[in-house]
C-alpha cells in the first residue's frame, strides 16, 4: 500500500511524463503540489485543473532550469508556497524532437541538453538536497527523484542514442552520487523509463512502434502513468528503506530472439 505523501515539486509538469506524476501524486493524497514549466503555461494550468479535481491544490511556477536565476527562483518560490517538501521530481528535461528545437543540428541539441538536463538539473538537485536536508518537521524524511532512460548503459543507434544516452545516463550517475552524499537525511533514488509513448511516441512512424513492442516483454509501449506509478511508490514513504537505486520502467526487455 503507497502512504501518501503531503507537499511535493515536479520539475517539467506540463505535458508528459511530468503532468502524469503531478496527478499522481494528487490522487494518492498529495495536500499541496507546486507545478513547474518552463513556456507551456497552457499545459501547466491543465495540470493544475486535474489536480485540483482531485482535492489538491497546485502551485504553478515558470522557471528555466538552464538558467542559474531560474532554478533559485524555483527554489526560492517552492519553499515560500510549501514550507516544506516531502518529494521533489526532477522530470524536466529539453524538447529536442518536437519542440522548437527539432529542426536544430546534432550539435545544438546537445548542446541544449547538456546545459539544462544535464548542468542544470545538477545545479538545481545540489542546492534542493541541502535545502531537504536541513528540514527539521514532517513524519517521514523527504525524497528526491530523477528520470534516466533504460538504454543509456547499453546504447542505442542514431543520434538519439548519442544524444539521450550519455545525457541520461549523466543523471543517471549523478542520482547515486547524490544518493551517497544526503543519507540519511534524504532518499534519492532514478527511475529509467523504456519505450513510453509521449508526443514523440504519438506520431512515430509504424517502425518505431513495432520497435516499442517487441523490445518489451510485455510487448506494448509504456505510457506515463506507468512512470508514474512507479515514481509514486519511489518518493512515498512506503519505499522508505530504498535509497541510490536506478528502477528500469520498460514492460522488461526483451531477451529473446525475434
Amino acid at each position: 500500500m503507497i502512504k501518501s505523501l503531503g507537499n511535493c515539486v515536479v520539475t517539467g509538469a506540463s505535458s508528459g511524463i511530468g503532468r502524469a506524476i503531478a496527478i499522481e501524486f494528487a490522487r494518492y493524497g498529495a495536500a499541496r503540489i507546486l507545478v513547474h514549466y518552463h513556456r507551456n503555461r497552457s499545459g501547466a494550468e491543465q495540470t493544475a485543473n486535474q489536480i485540483q479535481d482531485l482535492g489538491g491544490e497546485a502551485f504553478l511556477v515558470s522557471a528555466d532550469i538552464g538558467d542559474p536565476r531560474g532554478r533559485q527562483d524555483l527554489v526560492n518560490k517552492a519553499w515560500t508556497e510549501l514550507s516544506s517538501i516531502d518529494a521533489w521530481v526532477n522530470n524536466a528535461g529539453v524538447d529536442v524532437l518536437t519542440g522548437t528545437l527539432a529542426k536544430a543540428d546534432f550539435e545544438q541539441k546537445l548542446q541544449r541538453l547538456w546545459e539544462v538536463d544535464v548542468l542544470g538539473t545538477i545545479a538545481l538537485s545540489r542546492v534542493v538536497g541541502a535545502q531537504l536536508q536541513k528540514q527539521t518537521s514532517g513524519e517521514h524524511r523527504p525524497s528526491m527523484l530523477f528520470i534516466g532512460w533504460d538504454q543509456a548503459a547499453e546504447g542505442m543507434e542514431g543520434d538519439a542514442g548519442q544524444m539521450f544516452g550519455p545525457i541520461k545516463a549523466a543523471v543517471m550517475a549523478f542520482s547515486q552520487s547524490l544518493a551517497q552524499t544526503l543519507a540519511p537525511q534524504v532518499r534519492v533514488n532514478c527511475v529509467a523509463p523504456g519505450w513510453i509513448q509521449t508526443a514523440w511516441g504519438q506520431q512515430a512512424d509504424p517502425r518505431w512502434h513495432r520497435r516499442a513492442q517487441q523490445q518489451s516483454l510485455l510487448q506494448r509501449w509504456g505510457t506515463p502513468q506507468d512512470v508514474a506509478a512507479m515514481a509514486i511508490h519511489m518518493c512515498s514513504p512506503s519505499a522508505d528503506f530504498i535509497t541510490g537505486q536506478v528502477v528500469n520502467v520498460n514492460g522488461g526487455w526483451n531477451r529473446k530472439p525475434g
